[in-house]
């Protein structure tokens, strides 16, 4: 049965995909790509209301897990909680209001905060059930950040009680920090968790006593609150109403994609990009510069992050196709296109492609179709932008002949759903075609 609905969640989900892939314009420009997959989502402003509460979240092998959530004002519990997106300089207030049968709180780590209402804790003032406690910060600096509940963290962050903050800086919405080497073309947010349900099930009969952390095994991991494959749904769908945030990045070729990584879970999560390295250019909001006004200089290259458990990471990730050695648009006599280099960078100005592979044929020769098996997002062919006839019930992830790169965890067993692959920790990059290609 379990094995069931996980083959009729996938089959949905692909068909779901390749209905939104397929409704998108096909001659859309750079810049109105740009702007398509410009923002992250998430409330904006300067006043908060968020409201701790319980509910339920979908896993696509069947799972129904009880979450606890910050919701945004009176809607219904997410997770992870809203993304709140800010400007640097601004004065912040959060307001938080506790339905749940334990003291809450949050934390922000990297914000300097003042506290009023509620009681003391621990680590902050926290809202005792059905009280509210209000939090003013000043987002001093910009930067990616988390946060997360005070009030035993160590059980209110696994049962759901996380979120991401993100402030932009006073240079403008197109750069991740006040320096203009931090320039970005796209966004996009990878909040990292994990979950024992054992420990949800315990929280859900208020049994808080039977619960023992050194015992503790989580079998779901998420990206921004979901598993694969409903990681790459876009933001909103109707059926996962307590889980708003999807994560399937999309990029073109020699854009500058900022990855903003946050691990707002308690074990490591290294994020394997696959594709190209990324360079990381600041971690836990802070920029990687020898001085101030210096920019990233102290920047370096990964090919995984290794996210660890509260930390945030801020990389730039590009892909040119440099290199590979055969033309990524395929025969020109075939697929017509040129590369024109007026700006003298060696690559093509509108296409990006990497003219001194302008021309190259593809390395191998394909095998018949009868002889190859499809993946979901092979588009036909092996050519940037270029999608090909498929068998029936083949492929359809992917009709306008993307590349796709699979994103995922590489602590491997993160993959799955409860033992159950492919899922979990993973999604796919996107790299789409600046231009329609003439298909064969």
């Amino acid at each position: 049965m379990t094995r069931q609905m996980l083959l009729t969640r996938v089959a949905f989900v692909l068909a779901a995909l390749a209905t939104a892939c397929a409704e998108k314009p096909h001659a859309e420009s750079p810049a109105e790509s740009t702007k398509r997959h410009f923002a992250i989502a998430g409330p904006t402003g300067t006043t908060f209301s968020l409201t701790a509460k319980t509910g339920f979240i979908s896993t696509p092998d069947g799972g129904s897990i009880l979450t606890w959530g910050y919701a945004a004002g009176n809607a219904v519990m997410q997770y992870p909680g809203p993304t709140m997106i800010v400007d640097e300089g601004q004065d912040i207030t959060v307001s938080l209001t506790n339905e749940l049968a334990v003291p809450v709180s949050i934390l922000f780590p990297g914000q300097r905060v003042t506290a009023t209402g509620g009681v003391d804790g621990e680590l902050t003032r926290e809202a005792p059930p059905g009280q509210t406690v209000i939090y003013t910060i000043h987002a001093a600096s910009p930067g990616t950040f988390v946060y997360y509940s005070g009030s035993q963290s160590e059980l209110e962050t696994e049962m759901g009680l996380v979120g991401a903050l993100i402030v932009r800086p006073s240079l403008g919405s197109g750069y991740a920090y006040n320096h203009p080497s931090t320039a970005f073309d796209t966004e996009f947010l990878f909040l990292l968790t994990e979950m024992d349900p054992v420990i949800h099930e315990l929280a859900a009969d208020e049994n808080f006593g039977a619960i023992d952390f050194t015992a503790r095994w989580p079998v779901y991991w998420f990206i921004n609150g979901r598993t694969a494959p409903d990681t790459m749904l876009p933001d909103g769908v109707g059926w996962l109403p307590n889980q708003p945030y999807g994560c399937m990045p999309h990029m073109m070729p020699g854009e500058r994609l900022l990855m903003r990584v946050v691990n707002a879970g308690q074990d490591l999560h290294p994020f394997h990009h696959h594709g190209n390295h990324a360079r990381v250019i600041a971690m836990d909001g802070k920029l990687l510069e020898s001085q101030p006004g210096a920019g990233p200089d102290l920047s370096h290259e990964v090919f995984t992050i290794q996210s660890v458990p509260g930390e945030t990471v801020d990389a730039i990730f590009q892909w040119t196709g440099e290199k590979l050695g055969w033309d990524i648009y395929g025969d020109p006599a075939e697929y017509p296109h040129q590369c024109t280099d007026a700006d003298n960078d060696t690559f093509d100005d509108v296409t990006k492609e990497y003219c001194p592979d302008h021309g190259k044929p593809f390395p191998v020769a394909l095998p018949q179709q009868p002889h190859l098996t499809f993946g979901g997002h092979y588009g036909g062919t092996p050519f940037l932008g270029v999608p090909g006839l498929l068998p029936p019930g083949e492929g359809g992830n992917n009709p306008d002949g993307a590349f796709p790169y699979m994103w995922h965890s590489h602590t491997e067993k993160e993959m799955t759903n409860d033992d159950i692959f492919p899922g979990g920790m993973m999604t796919m990059l996107m790299i789409e075609s600046p231009v329609p290609m003439t298909t064969p």
